[in-house]
């Protein structure tokens, strides 16, 4: 499937099209996305939207569920994905409003794709932090299809091998992000003994990050089995809130993070989570979270990528907390 084989309209009288998808019907206007199924509706501001679009192409609907809101979302199951309204509200469950399709992978991805292509205005960035980009909002105005297809960085080892090199050389084109510029930019010394010039390398992963350019995207740097390093900037506010399939752990390498931590199906409050440079926390498999970043920092998201994880813990073979007390 590609992006012209996407159900679309004519532009509206804002210059934008709609979109359907299975029984979901998708349009914009000036400030608002509309978002209708078979048995109810729903508004969201456009600035909202994009930014959680972009992050569930991005991550190719990533581990879980992506809640855009308490309304709207995604589940993967790695090779199809659920979309749906109000399957994670209490309110809709309950007035029968709520709804949900599967869409093979393709299928979903080239949708939410075309509409990013065509809702995203020249001068608007979903992955830049709000004081690094204008607004969304207004009449269509050209497009910004660089930015909605950034490519997510992925190491297959880790940063500074061999292998993957070409990372470090694309890394080294960004400038130091205003709110990094005291972030030291030296590289560590690696002295190996001959034959294994390949295997042993290190890199300054402060320095790598002063130098993204986008906000709440985590980029692989190493991988180990199924262990993958996903070190992120963060600034404002989390687009989606992410419904956990697995453990994720977090280490706040700088300045503070505030998370709202909820129930992951009734979205009911759990905890308030407040981490500050060098804390650690696990966030369990059954919750939801949302993260709001006062001042742009860096955070280390370490995730455990094993595919039979999500089916080990809901046949209640895999605990959903990394430790038990």
């Amino acid at each position: 499937m590609t992006i012209t084989d996407v159900q679309s309209t004519a532009p509206n009288a804002q210059g934008y099209r709609a979109f359907t998808l299975g029984g979901f019907h998708f349009r914009r206007d000036e400030f608002f996305v509309h978002i209708s199924w078979p048995t109810g509706k729903h508004v969201a501001s456009i600035d909202a939207f994009l930014r959680a679009l972009q992050r569930d192409v991005a991550w190719d609907f990533f581990y879980g569920t992506v809640n855009f809101d308490q309304v709207f979302g995604t589940v993967n199951h790695y090779g199809t994905v659920d979309m749906f309204a109000g399957r994670f509200n209490d309110a809709y469950r309950r007035a029968e409003l709520d709804h949900t399709e599967n869409f093979e992978t393709p299928i979903i991805r080239e949708t939410f794709k075309a509409i990013l292509a065509d809702w995203t205005n020249a001068a608007f960035d979903p992955f830049a932090s709000p004081a690094e980009t204008a607004k969304p909002f207004g009449n269509k105005d050209g497009d910004n299809i660089a930015a909605v297809t950034r490519r997510r960085i992925s190491a297959s080892r880790m940063v500074g091998v061999p292998s993957d090199e070409q990372i470090r050389t694309d890394e080294s084109g960004f400038p130091v992000n205003r709110m990094f510029a005291d972030v030291s930019q030296d590289e560590p010394e690696v002295h190996a003994n001959p034959g294994f010039e390949g295997d042993v390398a290190a890199f300054n992963l402060f320095a790598y990050l002063s130098r993204s350019d986008v906000t709440w995207n985590p980029s692989v740097v190493s991988v180990c089995k199924d262990s993958l390093y996903c070190p992120t900037t963060e600034e404002y506010i989390l687009p989606i809130v992410h419904g956990n399939d697995r453990v994720e752990w977090f280490l706040q390498l700088s300045d503070e993070i505030i998370w709202d931590v909820q129930d992951r199906d009734t979205g009911a409050p759990r905890a308030k989570v407040t981490m500050k440079a060098g804390d650690v926390a696990a966030m369990p498999a059954d919750i939801r979270h949302q993260g709001y970043s006062p001042k742009r920092s860096m955070l280390l998201v370490w995730e455990n990528g094993d595919p039979g994880l999500p089916e080990r813990i809901s046949k209640g073979l895999e605990n959903v907390y990394p430790v038990e007390f």
